[in-house]
């Protein structure tokens, strides 16, 4: 996290003070490095410091963190718009709030659970106590087991139960992309020019989508801890999923278009916000066992941002070409999709220590055979 923060100093005051168009695509590739590391990073960090009645809902804050800043984001670039060179101070603003990241993560203790896998007991057992973890919320090893100094090898991950386990967290973090959001957070004024809503006020409607992302991520912190997230995650994605066919209905009737496209968009906007989009990244973290939860987080998060990738580098081509109703009826379909695949394949991991959802799953001594079995075999 602390590289992560310097990272994203360097990046916005490069980006601000960018000489090229060379020079500002360097900079906003070194910030994508730092969100990419922050992004898999954060949710592993919250869950592992949260007693199991809150981990839901202090992972989510990471998400409610995340629409706060998009918001601020929106109305700081609105009140920037009539200023000159105001795409320098856009990127530049960041810079305050990265400076102060840095600063506040001084009073951050280390994780517990990293603590105790890496055999540092006294110190985990001390970090658990000033977080006022109950007796039984975490496991603290008194050895320096070889499993805890060794490195992860990433085909731990694709074996056994272990495999079962990150292609669920795998596939709920390309679902969570591949139905559309930043599509449509991205693309949001040209598609209600499209159905005839837009004029010369993209940016005061873009506000409006961060309002309504920041309301229903707030519902979602409300919730995740006391209906639980798999209840959440299937009434957003048919939420998402409704929301989606009749954005198609209103491309392919002419007469639909106006009012109900913004409704229909911001709908999803709002399912979206109290379900997929905080919830991937709490039943990730919470589903991955100890010892290559980091590991894992970083696929599962890769995955999100390859995702996020192909959705908008190819939806311009698809909009284009096939029109409105093809694009928006893909993204209906993995709604669907996801749907299904929370219905039947995502655990309810509601009040449970990460210890107990590790056993639940099946992971927790498989990881230490796997781990014992790669040991012996690389002394071999």
């Amino acid at each position: 996290m602390f590289s992560s923060a310097i990272v994203f100093i360097v990046s916005s005051l490069g980006c601000a003070l960018s000489v090229n168009l060379v020079s500002l695509l360097v900079f906003r590739l070194i910030c994508g490095l730092g969100i990419g590391v922050i992004s898999a990073v954060a949710p592993i960090y919250i869950s592992e410091i949260s007693p199991a009645r809150l981990r839901g809902t202090l992972v989510s804050y990471n998400q409610l963190a995340i629409v706060i800043g998009i918001l601020i984001a929106y109305i700081v670039d609105y009140i920037l718009l009539d200023y000159e060179r105001n795409w320098r101070l856009m990127l530049g603003f960041p810079f305050f709030f990265s400076v102060a990241y840095l600063l506040l993560l001084v009073i951050l203790p280390e994780s517990p659970r990293w603590l105790s896998a890496r055999g540092k007991a006294g110190r985990a057992r001390q970090v658990a106590s000033k977080l006022n973890l109950e007796a039984g919320e975490m496991t603290v090893s008194d050895t320096n087991t070889q499993e805890g100094r060794d490195r992860i090898k990433v085909t731990e991950l694709f074996k056994g139960n272990l495999a079962k386990v990150v292609f669920i967290g795998s596939i709920l973090a390309a679902l969570q992309q591949i139905t559309g959001i930043n599509v449509i957070i991205n693309y949001a004024p040209s598609i209600f020019e499209m159905t005839g809503v837009a004029g010369d006020i993209a940016l005061v409607q873009s506000i409006l989508v961060g309002v309504v992302n920041l309301l229903f991520t707030l519902i979602a912190v409300w919730l995740v801890d006391k209906v639980g997230r798999k209840i959440l995650l299937l009434a957003g994605s048919l939420g998402m999923s409704l929301s989606l066919l009749y954005l198609v209905y209103t491309f392919v009737v002419p007469a639909a278009n106006g009012i109900g496209a913004l409704i229909a968009v911001l709908c999803y906007i709002g399912f979206f916000a109290a379900s997929l989009a905080p919830l991937m990244w709490v039943v990730t973290s919470e589903i991955y066992p100890s010892r290559i939860r980091g590991t894992a987080m970083s696929l599962s998060t890769g995955v999100s941002w390859l995702c996020t990738f192909l959705t908008v580098q190819f939806f311009p081509w698809i909009l284009n070409n096939l029109g409105g109703s093809v694009a928006f009826g893909i993204f209906a379909v993995f709604s669907i999709a996801a749907f299904a695949f929370i219905l039947f394949c995502v655990p309810e991991t509601k009040g449970k220590s990460l210890e107990a959802i590790e056993k639940e799953l099946g992971v927790d001594k498989e990881a230490e055979k796997t781990a014992k079995e790669e040991h012996a075999f690389s002394k071999i």
